[in-house]
């Protein structure tokens, strides 16, 4: 990791200053200093982009292909490189967070794919007599300059679904990344910098929070997409104009374990989906609702495997629980598990705090109003409960003002089914946990946890619009 960072403007790097400091997660030491952007230069990065907006949607399909192979092939060089600066920016293990890196890779390569792939439809349009004589096609054509702004807890992958589709389908962007994590952003803008876009197409510009209203507001912009906080993101909806906007949110994951699923692999992919990244995740698994008729057997190996988890530095290989992004963060999670248990939730494990570092927690008999239950954790705890009936499991799950994905472990088809109808989810995971993803398929939520879908090839059909061809024959 370097000792600093430019920022990019226009597909240049600038180091106007010095000003955000960027901390080892685990130890809060000051690893690196990375260059800000005051508000003219935002503004500045989203003059470029329109200023580039007829040559990038000029730019042919195998040029922008030709862009995204060149990165993947420097992120597989920098492989090692992308991983340590992830787990020391955002205190990652260091195998998850070479994992990452695989799914940089992924999502850069899948846009590859898709870029020489968006084409359009020949219609009939002869559907009634007036219509005779009449022909139509449509194209789908880049939407224009495009405001991106990434969250925390994925700073590589986060950054490639909005990055890599916008370049696939040949949208100019600026990009504010998360504060916290800027650097796995700025690395890839050093491999965009080496690039042929056309100038402008490009901007990364880390900014606070408070700094950033442009990115929302600026009627330039054609689209905004989101990931991060529903309060933030419910709130820029409503600043954000006329322009379309995606919103990648918060969720509160349920999965539901019925009574004829393989005990040992639920376990095991349990203790993946709740306290994988400490929990940081959106579709971190926060409440298990289990079959009374194995809920003993269950709790009892879940709290076992959990207690034997490896926490701390998050580059020793052997680690699995890192820190939480900030102190401040483990605090107030743990201040909802003491809420919960003075409420009457037992404590089946963990619930301690050191600095950012907070055990994997496992609570059971918890209030429904306790917020560990009804609001998004985002750290490394789960909640267990039991049911009798898998329709009440279902109402249970969605007895929420969240609505991202929800696990099923069931071997019976017509529950998957029933499931698959019943959820108000945006994804439903069958014989898995709701933390899975593949960086393909569409994904996003309903209810507070967003608007649109992500996924490369849903993600650009967000960043072009449709436009028609009707041809009459006399």
């Amino acid at each position: 990791m370097k000792s600093s960072y430019p920022l990019y403007l226009a597909n240049q790097p600038h180091s106007p200053n010095r000003d955000l400091e960027v901390r080892d997660k685990y130890t809060g030491e000051v690893v690196s200093r990375v260059a800000m952007a005051d508000a003219s230069t935002i503004d500045a990065g989203i003059a470029a982009a329109v200023d580039a907006t007829a040559a990038m949607r000029k730019m042919p399909a195998y040029q922008r292909q030709q862009v995204l192979s060149h990165c993947i092939e420097r992120f597989r060089a920098r492989a090692e490189e992308l991983a340590d600066a992830l787990c020391v920016e955002a205190g990652k293990p260091i195998k998850d967070a070479r994992g990452e890196v695989t799914r940089l890779i992924d999502t850069f390569r899948i846009s590859a794919e898709e870029s020489v792939r968006i084409g359009g439809e020949v219609m009939n349009l002869e559907i009634s007599p007036r219509a005779r004589g009449y022909r139509g096609m449509f194209q789908r054509v880049p939407i224009g300059p495009c405001s991106f702004i990434s969250p925390f807890n994925f700073p590589l992958n986060l950054v490639a679904h909005k990055v890599a589709p916008a370049i696939a389908a040949g949208c100019p962007f600026v990009l504010k990344p998360a504060s916290r994590t800027p650097i796995g952003a700025l690395i890839v803008g050093e491999v965009l910098a080496e690039t042929d876009l056309p100038r402008g197409a490009f901007s990364i510009l880390p900014c606070p929070r408070d700094g950033a209203d442009l990115f929302t507001t600026d009627e330039r912009l054609k689209l905004l997409s989101f990931t991060g906080s529903p309060a933030v993101g419910w709130d820029l909806k409503a600043r954000a104009g006329k322009k379309k906007v995606v919103l990648e949110l918060g969720g509160n994951a349920a999965c539901i374990v019925d009574r004829d699923a393989d005990l040992d692999d639920v376990v095991d992919r349990l203790i993946v989906g709740a306290f994988y990244q400490s929990g940081q995740s959106c579709i971190s698994v926060q409440r298990i609702l289990v079959h009374e008729a194995i809920y003993d057997t269950l709790r009892d190996r879940l709290v076992a495997a959990t207690k034997t988890l490896v926490s701390g530095n998050p580059k020793d290989e052997s680690t699995f629980i890192g820190p939480m992004i900030s102190p401040s963060e483990a605090e107030r999670l743990q201040a909802w598990i003491r809420s919960a248990v003075d409420n009457g939730a037992r404590l089946l494990c963990g619930g301690e705090r050191d600095g950012a570092m907070l055990e994997a927690t496992i609570l059971e008999s918890v209030p429904k109003s306790e917020k560990v239950c009804a609001e998004e954790a985002f750290g490394p705890v789960a909640v267990l409960d039991s049911f009798s009936s898998f329709d009440n499991a279902l109402a249970e799950v969605n007895d929420s003002v969240f609505g991202l994905q929800a696990g099923v472990f069931t071997c019976d088809l017509y529950k998957m089914q029933r499931a698959w109808d019943e959820l108000e989810v945006g994804g439903v995971i069958v014989g898995d946990v709701p933390s899975w993803r593949v960086d393909n398929m569409p994904y996003g939520g309903v209810k507070n946890s967003g608007l649109g879908r992500e996924g490369v090839r849903f993600a650009i059909e967000d960043m072009t619009e449709i436009r028609n061809l009707v041809i009459r024959t006399p």
